[in-house]
């Protein structure tokens, strides 16, 4: 009696799934090692021509601020608030950025994988 069903070629599919789960599990490994150095990595901007700097971490987390005197005003703090602010969003552009860069790379391999 004929067999009915499953895949086709028998018995080669689980050769080719055992090789997409390696492929899978290599990838894997190399975006959990991206993550981490790229947790690991600083992101600094300044802002108000360099007045204002700051430094972020790869987990979003603000690690530095550095005002020049000169640009601590106590008649006007709001300046210096923007200046921060925009430091600050730029510095976390730069890791946005890098991380994107840094991912893409890793999963532009995806269209290799034998789907």
């Amino acid at each position: 009696m004929a067999r009915r069903g499953g895949f086709p070629g028998g018995m080669g599919m689980p050769g080719n799934m055992n090789n997409l789960m390696k492929q899978a599990q290599k990838m894997q490994k190399q975006m959990e090692e991206s993550q981490k150095a790229l947790e690991e990595k600083e992101y600094t901007a300044a802002a108000g021509g360099g007045a204002v700097e700051v430094t972020v971490s790869g987990k979003k987390e603000v690690t530095k601020v550095k005002l020049s005197e000169e640009v601590v005003d106590p008649d006007d703090i709001e300046m210096l608030e923007d200046l921060i602010i925009a430091a600050t969003n730029e510095a976390l552009r730069k890791m946005e950025e890098d991380s994107s860069s840094v991912m893409s790379k890793l999963t532009g391999g995806l269209g290799n994988l034998p789907f």
